[in-house]
């Protein structure tokens, strides 16, 4: 397995990172933009993970561009995991020492019945509670366990707290579209800069 991050060529103060990662399971090239517009262009060759990743970076105003090949024929496990490590690499590698940023973020976000919160720390500290109760065990033929597997890796390479809970819900795809949104927003205000920090927002002084 290779895994390259690096930052973009930027500009001072542009939160920007390409992350590549190749092993024998998949092959994954990303390029995240923290201050974006919300524009994406994903393909990953699982039409509902492209979708959730395009709700995701439009509702977060990120900029997201990633192709990600992988062994679908075994099954999607592997593509979904290491899209959220690659993904969850690129948001750390963008946001470099945190100097300036909220750190904390919380969304509650609605669809019809479904009701989910996030709430997110970007503390350094890999942590992850997923309280969702899907009784359905696939949209289509995309594996509703999968979601937990994504936002565990998402979680352990960004290096931080995360969670997420289910208030109510009915519909499969509507839970999972509100929790993807709740962490998208929970995201971007985690991720922005208040003018009133100097340094991070830690009495410890780093994060």
């Amino acid at each position: 397995m290779t895994l390259r991050a690096r930052r973009a060529p930027s500009r001072p103060h542009e939160r920007t990172a390409t992350v590549e990662r190749r092993t024998k399971e998949t092959d994954i090239r990303l390029q995240l933009n923290v201050d974006g517009s919300g524009r994406y262009q994903v393909e990953t060759g699982i039409p509902f993970l492209n979708h959730m990743l395009e709700i995701f970076t439009r509702h977060g105003f990120f900029d997201l561009t990633l192709r990600a090949t992988g062994d679908l024929d075994v099954d999607h496990h592997h593509t979904v995991e290491d899209v959220g490590l690659t993904l969850g690499q690129a948001f750390r590698e963008a946001l470099g020492d945190k100097a300036g940023i909220r750190r904390f973020g919380e969304a509650a976000v609605p669809l019809d019945e479904a009701l989910v919160t996030t709430v997110v720390d970007l503390s350094g500290r890999p942590f992850f509670v997923y309280d969702v109760r899907i009784e359905q065990p696939k949209i289509g033929n995309f594996d509703v366990e999968l979601i937990h597997d994504f936002l565990l890796a998402l979680t352990n390479q960004a290096a931080m707290n995360l969670h997420v809970r289910m208030g109510s819900g009915r519909n499969p795809h509507h839970i999972v579209e509100a929790t993807f949104k709740s962490l998208s927003r929970a995201m971007d205000l985690a991720t922005q800069r208040d003018p009133r920090l100097s340094g991070v927002l830690s009495t410890k002084g780093s994060l």
